[in-house]
């Protein structure tokens, strides 16, 4: 304990400007480990958080620019750092603001301020404190969801923030149905494009309908298999309907939804058997294979590489292995439930998503990888590569990459074949 430091206060006109730059490294947590010389760990943690405790201030300021800026800074810092301890002691004072901003904010605010709940509870994991969290902000959050006189950018994110803080802190049986109830009620009404030309088609619903399906689908992973059954009794046939949406994301995120509850149902009976199966699968193949000339290059190419993975879900019972670096460690994805969960966490953490990986106890927790991998500061410098032998690497590599393909690619390499 120095002698305190005077804070200037921001003004309306730089709030944005001056909050951001402080905050300018933490979204890449990279830049924490960047070669150079040798720092004193203690006062630089000491600075971050004499930077944050006024943050958390300034989101109490009159103005509202001033208000977001700080949640948006407060974000960065934590997606990208570890901050358990210090959050500890403020989790009341940050939980009161985000419940504040929520509340009176306008849209941009309120999902500055959603995002930062999830990335509260990210950071506390699950456990009493995080189940107080959830208490004070879950009622807030769902008023917000079913509000159809709110934004919609901000029910959407109210709904992912809805879906992940309830993955993450819930115990209460009842209070996981009572949410997935309030998701439901939301992206079931996509359901009705049928009967109003306004429904599926509206894109301004469509992305709240998306954000409603994905927090569902998230919290369905966790439910009792006696529930599991009842929800895909009841989604099952209606999710197809979904597959002719003129949206892209909503065909995608009806798509990967299916393949997962095909994979549930199948957990929880190896017989599982589905009546149209013959007229689903043809959706399928159809979407797999889109040449729709009216749709860009691109969504095409999205579309026929998650379709393709999705018919073989269906079909062939097959997951396409992915593979995660983070650190030292490996991770293999291996199926629908674990891409679903690594997605959502992905979404909220960003370029964080690795670190956290490396040292968040719950996110190791949930993808079962055990207690963080400990390694002194001499180990992690032999296993660094200097930056100037990266570069030579990534250079020869390259180099011998283009030689091969322009020796497959050389129309006169395959003349000798006809003599």
């Amino acid at each position: 304990g120095g002698q305190p430091r005077n804070v200037q206060p921001f003004s309306d006109e730089d709030a944005s400007i001056e909050t951001m730059s402080h905050c300018s490294g933490f979204s890449d947590p990279a830049s924490f480990t960047e070669d150079g010389p040798e720092v004193d760990e203690e006062a630089t943690q000491e600075d971050l958080e004499y930077k944050l405790k006024g943050f958390i201030d300034l989101t109490l300021d009159k103005s509202a620019k001033t208000r977001q800026a700080a949640l948006e800074s407060l974000k960065s810092a934590f997606s990208s750092k570890i901050l358990y301890e210090f959050i500890m002691e403020r989790r009341m004072t940050l939980t009161d603001s985000i419940e504040r901003c929520i509340k009176k904010g306008k849209s941009d605010e309120q999902c500055a301020a959603a995002g930062l709940a999830c990335l509260l509870c990210v950071q506390m994991g699950s456990g009493i404190e995080s189940e107080e969290i959830f208490k004070t902000l879950g009622p807030v959050l769902k008023k917000i969801v079913c509000d159809g006189t709110a934004s919609i950018q901000a029910r959407q994110a109210c709904a992912t923030c809805l879906g992940i803080c309830c993955f993450i802190v819930t115990d209460d049986i009842t209070e996981l149905y009572s949410t997935m109830e309030c998701l439901e009620n939301i992206f079931t009404k996509a359901y009705q494009r049928d009967r109003d030309t306004n429904g599926v088609s509206s894109t301004h619903n469509t992305v709240l309908h998306i954000s409603a399906l994905l927090a569902w689908t998230l919290l369905l992973t966790i439910c009792p298999m006696n529930e599991v059954k009842k929800k895909i009794e009841t989604h099952l046939h209606k999710l197809p309907s979904l597959l002719s949406c003129d949206d892209l994301n909503m065909r995608i995120v009806a798509g990967e939804t299916l393949a997962l509850l095909f994979e549930l149902a199948r957990e929880t009976d190896a017989d599982f058997f589905y009546e149209d199966m013959e007229l689903l699968t043809e959706k399928l193949r159809a979407l797999a294979t889109d040449g729709n000339k009216h749709r860009a290059k691109v969504d095409k190419r999205k579309q026929r590489s998650v379709f393709r993975d999705v018919l073989r879900a269906v079909e062939e019972r097959d997951f396409p292995t992915e593979m995660v670096k983070f650190g030292p460690e490996r991770m293999y994805i291996d199926c629908w439930v674990k891409k679903q969960t690594y997605d959502t966490f992905k979404e909220i953490l960003g370029s964080g998503m690795q670190y956290h990986l490396q040292s968040n106890d719950f996110l190791r927790n949930v993808f079962e990888l055990g207690p963080p991998v400990m390694l002194d500061a001499a180990t992690l410098k032999t296993m660094k590569i200097p930056r100037f032998e990266r570069h030579l690497y990534n250079s020869a590599a390259f180099k011998a990459r283009t030689k091969a393909r322009s020796k497959c690619r050389d129309k006169r390499a395959d003349v000798g074949e006809f003599f």
